[in-house]
């Protein structure tokens, strides 16, 4: 699709009553997966753990704890949880600072200027997200929350997306969906999410299609009303 032909499916399925925009987070709004991965990587040398870089890839997108749960390493036998807190204790925004994603701000803001409802569907606590929305400067515009406390199970089950859709009080089918991980791209499909991008922040746009996305882009720019 070309680039006008997707900003002219997205303006029309947005504009038509009982749409809604869901929006995941890391990568996708703000470019911090470098952010994350070094995160990781401090935790696991500090832990003494030899951990193949693409072995990095199965947390993206993902709960932390749900990983550790259910992948093998050498963190098989501890507590999930615990690891991933203290992976989050490794977070440093100064040493690697997360950046906005091109139109990011400006999707958020003028959809939300439109009267579309928006909401945020992220694998991230609530305080993430809330600091992840001041660094756009929208954290004004009450803009709904799908956190990581909100659902039972996180990416790449639907539930996230599915409880997205119901915050907003719209059917998934009726909406638009952007994604920077196969693991989220399987759970907005799974839930019915009518139109879904994936965005290249984090892997290929030939991984993206192939994972599912219906058109991969750059940013968010084509999401610019």
């Amino acid at each position: 699709m070309t680039r006008d032909g997707l900003r002219g499916r997205v303006d029309a399925m947005l504009r038509s009553p009982g749409s809604g925009l869901l929006l995941d987070l890391d990568g996708t709004l703000v470019d911090s997966e470098p952010t994350h991965r070094a995160a990781f990587a401090t935790y696991f040398a500090r832990r003494g753990w030899d951990v193949p870089a693409d072995m990095l890839h199965l947390f993206a997108g993902r709960r932390g704890a749900e990983v550790f749960a259910g992948v093998e390493g050498p963190w098989t036998g501890e507590d999930p949880m615990t690891l991933a807190h203290e992976v989050i204790a490794c977070l440093d925004v100064v040493a690697h600072p997360p950046a906005p994603v091109a139109g990011a701000a400006e999707a958020i803001s003028g959809w939300h200027a439109a009267g579309v409802p928006l909401a945020v569907v992220t694998s991230a606590t609530n305080a993430w997200a809330t600091a992840a929305l001041e660094l756009l400067g929208v954290a004004d515009l009450g803009v709904a929350l799908v956190t990581a406390e909100l659902v039972a199970v996180g990416k790449p089950d639907p539930a996230p997306y599915r409880l997205g859709a119901e915050v907003l009080g719209v059917e998934t089918a009726a909406c638009v969906a952007a994604e920077d991980t196969p693991a989220g791209l399987s759970a907005a499909l799974g839930a019915g999410v009518g139109l879904v991008l994936g965005v290249t922040t984090s892997h290929a746009a030939h991984v993206l299609r192939a994972a599912g996305a219906h058109d991969a882009v750059a940013d968010l720019t084509a999401l610019v009303p």
